[in-house]
């Protein structure tokens, strides 16, 4: 496809914005209007993958239900010209992975607000009974006003209180567990039942490395890594930034391996994340900003 020429159905492409397995993100116009969009959309090979279908029309579903100032905004679900899509807001940022690689110092003094806004977007999809699942720096979009948006509802599930791990990671090719590694809950990795707690470990993942520079476990492969978010020691934040003791602890009890020991809801770390001071005496980022 020739970029500005070409279209999908109503949808005129304009650019390509990033490439990944199996999608590529595009932003886009809508025929008669001005309002530009994003597209995300099956690549060539997987167009006809009923399982990749399935999870496009997955994230569209859970989507439809989130409506907040730190959650993209999905618009639905299109099969035009036999391209499988979804529209959505276009938010023009980067993600936090690529943020931290690129600019950490310029990000450290907002740490605290995106941190804030992180939490508060999850806060909306758990209101709204949904659990993320894949909680990371890479599904967090920031931009240099530290707004910030939490995206990509592929692999999200009604949180139950009750039932099997079939329905929570659904029918198809999939066999093995869901989501990413350097940041999944131990309930996750045995195929338990996700809740709120779950998406909590993976934001202590992402706080941990937001204020160290590298995430909390790692490992020589896969499958040390996900024994170590099983039964590895717990390290400490303090020990490797400028956290205080209390921030640190914080951060702790967000990565306690038992999920009915953890923090258990957005509302109970947020108010405790509100009310402690984040760094040591002395070490406060220059710039630093609380909220």
């Amino acid at each position: 496809m020739s970029i500005g020429r070409d279209f999908i159905g109503p949808f005129q492409l304009l650019r390509l914005i990033r490439a990944g397995t199996s999608t590529q993100v595009w932003e886009a116009l809508r025929t008669g209007g001005d309002e530009r969009i994003a597209l995300k959309v099956l690549m060539k090979n997987f167009r006809k993958d009923k399982y990749e279908i399935q999870q496009l029309k997955h994230e569209a579903t859970v989507g439809a239900d989130l409506d907040h100032e730190n959650v993209i905004k999905i618009f639905g679900y299109h099969n035009d010209q036999g391209f499988p899509l979804i529209s959505m807001q276009l938010f023009y940022a980067k993600n936090l992975k690529i943020a931290m690689r690129e600019n950490h110092a310029e990000m450290y003094p907002n740490v605290s607000v995106i941190i804030r806004k992180c939490a508060l977007g999850l806060k909306h999809m758990h209101d709204k009974g949904w659990i993320h699942c894949d909680v990371k720096p890479d599904n967090f979009l920031a931009d240099a006003e530290t707004n910030v948006k939490l995206i990509d509802f592929s692999i999200g599930v009604r949180e139950k209180k009750k039932g099997g791990i079939g329905k929570l990671f659904g029918s198809g090719r999939p066999k093995s567990i869901r989501g990413t590694r350097s940041y999944m809950a131990p309930e996750q990795i045995r195929r338990k039942n996700p809740g709120a707690p779950a998406d909590i470990y993976g934001l202590g993942c992402v706080i941990f490395e937001l204020l160290s520079g590298k995430t909390p476990y790692s490992a020589n492969s896969p499958d040390e890594l996900l024994t170590k978010h099983l039964s590895a020691t717990i390290p400490s934040l303090e020990a490797y930034s400028d956290a205080t003791k209390e921030f640190a602890d914080l951060v702790r009890r967000m990565l306690t391996k038992d999920p009915a020991k953890r923090i258990q809801t957005m509302d109970d770390f947020l108010h405790e994340f509100d009310r402690i001071q984040m760094f040591r005496p002395g070490k406060r980022p220059e710039g630093f900003r609380k909220k």
